[in-house]
């Protein structure tokens, strides 16, 4: 009897079966009765009893985040059969099926106005029941959505909320690196993930660039980060400072590749210490000695084999040429460019306008000669020794009348009336009296 490790539902659920015949291939469907009822699954491939435990337990562990919350982290299921041709038929109709009804589900939702979202659907192989998956902030009392679910669509209706980290391995989204998101095709568990593990690998602290679709930590952040954890054992926290005489030495990362420590030094050099090295660097550093032995100089860095360029161009470049052939070259093309130039016989209309702008550009320059010499161009074009005055104030009646009317607006504007034309006539020139 062997055991196989299998995949199934769209949370991506872990199970494992026993097989005594035939041998499974890991891809291949099957047919299986799980605590959900009968679906199909797919063969990770054959697994021993120490590694269902290890299984077991690494998913127990991270399970708290996702859609199985107190569920074990590997289910057992039963085995029924190997999925036939109608069987993979009948899955993809399901599927098809699965997004119109999405749509429905979440017209229905609107209507109900829940706090809520739906985020994806799935049928089970005989269609008996209709799970929906959805993201809520709080609780939420969707009675009366399913009630209205089960009358739409004739079956028996599972909501099961889940995690904003289990939305993206349900939706299955592009990461920002460009490849399908690492939980939507091979990643089971979420391990827990904090700042301290982005400082420590020398990352920059934009959440932009460290965070995944779901709004979390990305997960890829866990991948190395054993590396430098066993660097970091062996140094203080990043960040620390080292003070002397001789200035502030900032410890701003490591070099996982050259098991090095960075550190800037108080002109603003970045070096680079031995991890090793580095409790007699900051001894010396502290006693104000010499601190240069202990950095790694160009002399001892570690050497990269060298990579043969020409298997990887196919083509062969082109021979460099001297300085002096380069300024000959540019020379000649650009006598060729002169020589390709050709006069273009003016026509009548080009004449014309060739005389006006010469006229605009003579009239324009003697202005400018006769401002600087002191003198201001007339209308007629003629310059004057003096300026024109200034135009006086008018104080005729006209100016009068213009006061009057401005008295009237102001009036108007106070009592609401406009006066007849009675009160205009007896009113003295000189305008309202208080």
């Amino acid at each position: 009897m062997s055991l196989y490790l299998i995949i199934f539902g769209k949370p991506r659920y872990l199970g494992v079966i026993e097989v005594d015949s035939p041998s499974l291939v890991p891809g291949e469907p099957v047919i299986v009765e799980s605590m959900r009822g009968g679906e199909v699954a797919v063969v990770g491939g054959k697994v021993t009893g120490e590694q269902v435990v290890a299984y077991s337990k690494a998913n127990e562990a991270n399970s708290g985040d996702g859609a199985q919350g107190s569920e074990p982290g590997v289910h057992s299921v039963t085995f029924i059969s190997q999925a036939s041709e109608e069987d993979v038929r009948i899955d993809r109709e399901n599927r098809q099926e699965e997004e119109e009804i999405l749509l429905q589900a979440r017209k229905i939702l609107a209507k109900h106005r829940l706090s809520m979202k739906i985020i994806d659907v799935e049928f089970l192989l005989n269609k008996k029941k209709l799970f929906f998956y959805f993201t809520a902030e709080q609780r939420v009392d969707f009675r009366a959505y399913v009630r209205d679910l089960a009358r739409e669509f004739r079956t028996r209706i599972e909501l099961r909320q889940i995690g904003v980290r289990d939305e993206a391995k349900v939706a299955r989204g592009i990461a920002p690196c460009g490849r399908p998101c690492c939980c939507s095709y091979w990643l089971h568990n979420f391990l827990p993930i904090g700042i301290k593990m982005v400082k420590e690998q020398n990352l920059a602290l934009n959440p932009t660039k460290i965070s995944g679709i779901c709004g979390r930590l990305m997960c890829c952040m866990s991948y190395e980060h054993k590396n430098y954890r066993e660097l970091w054992k062996k140094l203080p926290s990043p960040g620390n400072k080292i003070r002397s005489d001789q200035g502030l030495f900032i410890l701003m990362g490591v070099d996982v590749y050259g098991e090095d420590a960075l550190v800037r030094a108080p002109g603003g050099a970045h070096v680079s210490v031995p991890v090793g090295k580095f409790a007699q660097f900051k001894e010396a550093v502290l006693n104000n000695r010499d601190w240069q032995e202990y950095i790694r100089s160009p002399e001892n860095e570690v050497e990269l084999d060298p990579v043969d360029f020409s298997s990887i161009s196919q083509k062969e470049s082109p021979p460099q040429r001297s300085a002096r052939e380069k300024t000959r070259v540019g020379q000649r093309n650009k006598d060729q460019r002169g020589s390709e130039k050709t006069v273009q016989p003016l026509s009548s209309g080009s004449e014309e306008s060739s005389i006006s702008h010469n006229r605009r550009r003579s009239k324009k320059k003697r202005i400018i000669d006769q401002s600087v010499s002191g003198g201001y161009p007339s209308r007629e074009g003629r310059t004057s020794s003096k300026p024109k005055p200034p135009q006086a104030k008018r104080t005729d009646g006209a100016s009068q009348e213009t006061s009057r009317s401005s008295s009237r607006r102001r009036r108007k504007k106070k009592t609401g009336v406009r006066p007849s034309g009675n009160d205009r006539s007896e009113r003295p020139k000189g305008g309202i009296q208080s």
